[in-house]
């Protein structure tokens, strides 16, 4: 199975979508990674999934991603006497670590963290911005605030702290837990919330040691100020606009979408757009026509891939969001601004032999009009320098490591395929030429534009371009 499209799409699975007839109808739809998300559901849930994926991945014999998304740390403020309060806008509040129930007046914020981080005119944001708090005064144990915007808080309401870098690891206790299961378990992305820095990544690779690919979600404005550190040192980055949106005026949203997809398509690194895409969905067969155009301009700005969250995994229509999204991105391919936007937006290459091969892969392949071109890679790394082109021709790559072929499910363009080890050059072409036969990219008579790295085996070398006729 091939598809019709370059974009991918991830769906979230949940208690709408753990059957296998839904995982793999869903698949069908035009879903190319699966998410798992750790703050819900147990490990024994997310176990049942992983095997129901790898059983779907054996059927339709075509590699599937799978992403466990961390929870990360939740910020969150304790509980009330009466369950719920509701704050006045001028009033004094009181934050501080005492765990006895709190009132209209004060209530406990169980994170010494962010009161040693705290300054006097600092904002606080509750339940998703619904509240705002600002400091007048803090030291290690409390903060006095006084209420912005009042409204009503209840229990363990989540707490934002825009423009402030916390001193906590995005890594917690329950996290590495996860993390170690997950890795067993052998999924092929695992995403970090709460990213601060480029520290932050390090720490996650550190624990990863390359079993599977890291992806960073933005989600803090501190983030944002060293976004091109942080793109460098994660191997994909995802947009997500629900902490974002809050913790940044929405009106700047958008500008910092454009700005986290034009760098990552630079650096040539895979970038999610994710967050309310087709939010209404989750009730509704259709969505709104600002949400269809939400997911357009996501693809005409270059993102590797959109994600579905609570769209396929608790809502009433999964398999109608994945199947709406896909027709979406289709239509937009075939949109002739869209390739010109692509064309114009081509990155510089860097002064390397890899992206001197993949430069002028883009070029042959619209010179020749070849039917595909196709990369023969280890790590990714040829496949992925490629996919930053945006070539014309499908990008068909031939890989001896299922993991990699996994991993690529989530960048632009890729159709990835598991195949043999080679030796020879001979051999690759001949492997190319039956792959592109095979899964209908190409027609005897027709030509393919293939690269690689040699040695065969070492990963990074990308030095080869071969140009091979179908006979």
């Amino acid at each position: 199975m091939r598809r019709t499209r370059n974009a991918k799409i991830i769906a979230t699975l949940g208690p709408a979508s753990s059957s296998s007839e839904t995982i793999e109808a869903l698949f069908n739809a035009g879903a190319d990674v699966f998410r798992l998300n750790f703050s819900h559901g147990s490990h024994d849930d997310h176990r049942q999934r992983y095997e129901t994926i790898r059983a779907v991945e054996r059927k339709v014999q075509r590699p599937i991603g799978v992403l466990m998304d961390l929870q990360g740390p939740k910020l969150r403020v304790g509980q009330f006497q009466a369950g719920v309060v509701r704050l006045k806008t001028g009033e004094a509040f009181r934050l501080d670590l005492d765990n006895a129930p709190g009132n209209e007046q004060r209530v406990q914020l169980p994170h010494p963290e962010i009161f040693q981080a705290l300054k006097p005119h600092t904002e606080l944001l509750l339940d998703d911005g619904k509240v705002r708090l600002r400091v007048e005064d803090c030291g290690p144990e409390f903060a006095e605030t006084v209420v912005v915007t009042g409204g009503p808080l209840s229990n363990h309401k989540g707490v934002n702290v825009p423009g402030v870098v916390l001193p906590l690891s995005p890594l917690t206790d329950k996290d590495r837990r996860d993390l170690e299961f997950g890795l067993e378990l052998g999924v092929d992305w695992v995403a970090l919330s709460f990213v601060q820095n480029p520290e932050d990544i390090a720490e996650l690779k550190g624990l990863v040691q390359g079993r599977a690919g890291v992806l960073a979600k933005l989600e803090k404005p501190s983030a944002i100020d060293r976004l091109e550190e942080i793109i460098h040192e994660t191997d994909a980055v995802m947009v997500a606009r629900g902490d974002l949106g809050v913790e940044l005026p929405p009106e700047n949203v958008p500008s910092v979408q454009k700005r986290i997809v034009r760098i990552c398509r630079q650096q040539g690194k895979p970038v999610v757009v994710a967050t309310q895409m087709l939010e209404s969905m989750i009730q509704a067969p259709t969505p709104t026509r600002a949400e269809a155009s939400d997911v357009a301009t996501a693809i005409y700005e270059g993102a590797d891939t959109v994600m579905l969250s609570a769209e396929t995994a608790a809502g009433k229509f999964p398999l109608e969001a994945v199947a709406i999204m896909n027709r979406i991105i289709q239509r937009v391919e075939r949109d002739a601004n869209y390739r010109e936007a692509m064309a114009t937006s081509r990155p510089k290459p860097r002064a390397t032999t890899g992206d001197a091969i993949c430069y002028a892969l883009r070029d042959v392949a619209g010179i020749l009009s070849v039917a595909a071109t196709v990369t023969y890679t280890n790590s990714g790394f040829t496949a992925l320098r490629a996919a930053r082109e945006r070539p014309d021709a499908p990008i068909l790559s031939l890989t001896p490591h299922m993991s990699t072929a996994r991993r690529l499910c989530l960048a632009w363009g890729i159709h990835s395929v598991y195949t043999k080890e080679v030796e020879h050059v001979t051999d690759m072409v001949n492997d190319a030429c039956r792959a592109a036969l095979q899964d209908g990219f190409a027609q005897r008579g027709q030509c393919l534009a293939i690269t690689a790295g040699m040695p065969f085996g070492s990963s990074g070398t990308t030095n080869l371009l071969r140009i091979a006729w179908l006979e």
